[in-house]
């Protein structure tokens, strides 16, 4: 069994822990935390969800829920190692947005590598495939279905904030 902690609409800590897989409670909210992976070059790391998963065979950011006791910042680095094999020191994420929606808060986080996939390890159960894609395939892939509409809105919500990534100079 995986717990998560609950959290008031405001994100104060209650105190109490949720069982994965059950109902929330009214007034009570999980942590999901997601992040973009870029090279720098214009491109970013996209994972294939397994086909056991929810929205089987598509496309996505890795991520996930904070399980007890963790704090955002672990959560996004445990996430992003058990889908990709991908080892980053919390204080590399970059936060670029929280939101609330539903039983949900969600922190979105980029960063910068640039991992040949040769080198990525997949979760069996989590992910299949994986691949660097450039924004305008993200786009396409969007419009074709091949990354669900949540993600999609993500990106684009955080897609201005990527670009400005993604052309820096280092």
């Amino acid at each position: 069994m995986e717990y998560n902690d609950v959290y008031d609409k405001h994100r104060n800590l209650t105190g109490r822990v949720h069982c994965r897989g059950t109902r929330w409670k009214v007034g009570e909210y999980g942590l999901v935390v997601c992040v973009w992976v870029y090279d720098g070059r214009g491109n970013l790391l996209l994972t294939r969800r397994a086909p056991e998963k929810s929205f089987a065979g598509t496309w996505e950011n890795s991520g996930g829920a904070a399980k007890a006791g963790e704090t955002s910042r672990q959560a996004i680095a445990r996430e992003l190692f058990e889908e990709t094999g991908i080892r980053a020191n919390e204080a590399e994420f970059e936060l670029l947005d929280s939101s609330r929606e539903r039983n949900t808060h969600y922190d979105f986080y980029c960063l910068k590598r640039q991992t040949p996939l040769e080198e990525i390890v997949l979760l069996p159960g989590e992910t299949d495939d994986a691949q660097w894609v450039s924004m305008q395939q993200v786009h396409r892939m969007i419009r074709s279905g091949q990354i669900c509409r949540v993600i999609g809105r993500q990106f684009r919500r955080q897609e201005p904030d990527l670009l400005k990534r993604q052309t820096a100079q280092e």
